[in-house]
């Protein structure tokens, strides 16, 4: 009998078959042909017939060139870090889609003349943040901050109550930020006590600003105090609200998570925030306050190593002018239809793995309103689906809890509960088999 991997075809015939050919114009003759080599392999040593080597090919590819993977986000941190924070809403991948080829992003279509780049995105944020007198944007939330010290303190200080030397996560703190732009700092108050007279103990000709942090990953409690905005706006020097979250207005579920037009309307001279958590943009970083020092920031030479690009101003000013994004809609979310959802999905599975809809508690993630408890529902699975559900596609991430995988639905949007169905059937699958 004559031996099949004797048949195996050639790398370059697989190459020329139309279905690869069509894979090669989407992901590019570098991918492909890797992926037809490793099935090649496998097809010589005798694991699979060569009938199946196209058909292998074209399943073992990825969806598109890049290595990132679609994540279906089920974990109950509605703005998860680790998973590329904010998800974008339609119109704001819509508009990203539009900006990434030739666009209008600094010219003027109808003089045919150079224009103010990103004009539409400053006035949707002005427009959104009404108490600011201007607003500009960088690449991110510590690039807002970074900016305005090299600005309005470099060779100056900075004063900061000591409770508010946060760190912001991945091991980069506040302070050091602070002081790589040339500034020096100066602590007043104590950890967890601190008064108006520390600050006017602090400030003097050198002080360039006063700067107030939201602590907004941790909550000190107990024997405590702190001065407002407010309180510390009445010093002779201009007072910066990093608020981190990128909230710009209040929020119902978020009484104590400060916005941007609460702290200006409260006496700050400029906020700085993030637009890839609670606003639920891209990641980038927004300016805001008295006009005179935000055209001082944008004017700076190294505004410019801070500058986004045309695709972040794409999908920012779709976030702050189109339907609601995903964030603020889950944060929105009804309890009772997510608890309806769970049970609906658990019905779907129809008994091809024990499933329970069940209540869980949420968190906002991202740096954001800590100890928030949101109010949701989950698909209550036996835990050795993880890891088969991490490696599906999409990815299916949920948390483990008492010994049961929860796949929490605050963050799925209802229109992906049909693929978290079919993801958890062949998960079990594997599992079973």
């Amino acid at each position: 009998m004559e031996d099949r991997r004797r048949s195996t075809p050639r790398t370059d015939s697989v190459l020329a078959e139309p279905s690869v050919r069509e894979a090669v114009l989407r992901l590019g003759p570098g991918i492909v042909k890797q992926t037809v080599v490793a099935v090649l392999d496998r097809c010589r040593a005798g694991e699979l017939t060569p009938a199946d080597v196209v058909p292998l090919v074209l399943a073992s590819l990825p969806e598109g060139a890049s290595s990132l993977r679609r994540v279906v986000n089920a974990t109950g941190v509605v703005v998860h870090t680790n998973l590329g924070r904010a998800p974008l809403s339609d119109a704001a991948v819509d508009a990203m889609t539009v900006a990434a080829g030739a666009t209008d992003v600094e010219l003027d279509l109808a003089t045919g003349r150079r224009d103010k780049r990103g004009r539409g995105t400053l006035a949707a944020l002005a427009a959104a943040v009404p108490d600011a007198g201007d607003v500009h944007v960088v690449n991110n939330g510590a690039a807002a901050l970074a900016l305005v010290t090299r600005v309005l303190a470099a060779g100056r200080n900075v004063v900061v109550a000591r409770g508010e030397m946060v760190e912001i996560g991945d091991g980069f703190r506040i302070p050091e930020l602070v002081e790589s732009m040339g500034a020096t700092l100066r602590e007043v108050g104590t950890t967890n006590r601190v008064r108006l007279a520390d600050y006017e103990d602090a400030v003097d000709h050198d002080t360039g600003f006063v700067l107030k942090v939201h602590p907004s990953n941790f909550v000190v409690s107990g024997f405590t105090s702190t001065v407002s905005i407010a309180e510390v706006a009445t010093l002779p020097v201009p007072v910066v609200a990093d608020i981190g979250s990128g909230l710009l207005a209040p929020h119902p579920r978020l009484p104590d998570e400060p916005s941007a037009a609460t702290s200006l309307r409260s006496g700050a001279a400029l906020v700085t925030a993030s637009g890839d958590k609670l606003l639920g943009g891209p990641q980038c970083g927004l300016l805001l306050g008295e006009a005179s020092l935000v055209a001082s920031l944008r004017r700076h030479p190294f505004a410019r190593a801070l500058r986004v690009d045309k695709l972040t101003l794409a999908a920012l000013e779709a976030t702050l002018t189109g339907p609601t994004p995903p964030v603020p809609a889950a944060l929105a979310g009804d309890h009772e239809d997510l608890m309806r959802r769970a049970r609906q999905i658990c019905v779907e599975l129809g008994g091809a793995v024990p499933a329970e809809a069940v209540p869980s508690s949420a968190a906002v993630g991202g740096g954001g309103a800590p100890g928030v408890v949101l109010p949701s529902a989950a698909v209550a699975l036996p835990s050795e689906l993880a890891e088969p559900l991490r490696a599906g596609q999409p990815a299916v991430v949920g948390h483990v809890e008492r010994g049961r995988l929860l796949l929490d639905l605050i963050a799925v949007p209802a229109g992906a509960d049909a693929a978290v169905v079919e993801a958890v059937r062949r998960a079990a699958k594997t599992t079973q088999g």
